[in-house]
């Protein structure tokens, strides 16, 4: 396998595995209200209760939180269903990178400053909304570990980038195979 085939192999699989984790994060944001139950009743089965009391009282107040929404204004879960759909048209803007990674350089750029502004939003909305810290902290690790597939994608783009720059241009017309 040529220099070129590998790059292109490599970027294509952090890419996969990428979006994959996109559209899982996104996803579970549909069902909230049930996953919140299920997430409950499994956390109970582990005695989570008797072993991490702090994360036992959280989720059962969000779940409480999300019952109530969802019998008297389950409007508000709309919101939920909306940052799902924003997860899911993300994803799709990483098929450029996919097809033609030098190119399209900049979805991946884009992600990488998306990631770095989980950051600051975590860290000034969770405190407003009076999230844990602890929860907060969760939330960051989203963008700290989202950029790391993104950075290993950029700088193999950048070395494909560099090898397809040093191959001599073919006559136009002419058929190049890699």
């Amino acid at each position: 396998m040529s220099d070129r085939a590998a790059l292109l192999k490599g970027i294509r699989v952090w890419l996969a595995f990428f979006v994959v984790c996109l559209v899982l994060s996104g996803a579970t944001a549909f069902p909230l209200v049930h996953e919140l139950r299920w997430t409950e009743d499994l956390l109970r089965a582990l005695s989570a209760p008797d072993h991490l009391p702090g994360l036992m009282d959280w989720i059962e107040r969000v779940r409480r939180g999300l019952d109530a929404a969802d019998a008297d204004h389950p409007f508000l879960l709309y919101g939920t269903d909306w940052l799902a759909f924003a997860h899911l048209v993300i994803a799709v803007a990483f098929l450029g990178p996919y097809r033609d990674p030098v190119r399209n350089i900049w979805v991946v750029e884009f992600g990488m400053i998306a990631c770095a502004g989980i950051v600051p939003l975590a860290l000034i909305c969770g405190p407003i909304r009076g999230i844990p810290f602890w929860w907060t902290v969760i939330d960051m690790s989203f963008g700290v570990f989202g950029v790391i597939p993104l950075y290993v994608v950029r700088k193999k783009t950048k070395r494909l980038e560099a090898l397809t720059a040093a191959v001599p241009s073919a006559p136009a017309g002419a058929v190049v195979s890699g």
